[in-house]
């Protein structure tokens, strides 16, 4: 019984985690809409501000920005193609490997970054400090 009491409990709190993060995305979404962006390319953006690639380059590989922001590589690499057009960010041939795509902000990106940013982070705080 206690068992059947503690994997109820368990899979209450995955889904409250669950919950949590669907109505954080969507917030997010409406946010964010005002300044053509949605969560995922808000993060894109956000994960490329930070800077600092594992291999010391400048801007991120692909797979590096796949691992970071939980979407698949096609999706991602649509993604990425949309902001590109946007003229958020630029793709440029890996100079230490030409097999390899590296992807940095623009200035343009950047500057939408740095005036998005509170933005999210206030979404963030309040979704989250909700559940405090």
């Amino acid at each position: 019984m206690a068992a059947k009491k503690a994997e109820r409990a368990l899979v209450e709190e995955w889904r409250d985690i669950l919950a949590l993060h669907a109505r954080t995305q969507c917030e997010l979404d409406r946010v964010l809409h005002g300044h053509g962006l949605c969560a995922s390319d808000f993060e894109v953006l956000d994960v490329l501000a930070e800077g600092g690639a594992a291999d010391g380059g400048c801007g991120y590989r692909v797979q590096e920005i796949s691992d970071r922001v939980h979407l698949s590589q096609s999706a991602l690499s649509r993604l990425i193609g949309r902001l590109e057009k946007d003229g958020l960010v630029e793709r440029a041939i890996c100079p230490e490997d030409r097999r390899g795509v590296r992807v940095v902000l623009t200035a343009k990106g950047r500057a939408l970054h740095g005036d998005v940013r509170p933005v999210q982070r206030a979404v963030l705080a309040r979704m989250l400090d909700a559940t405090g």
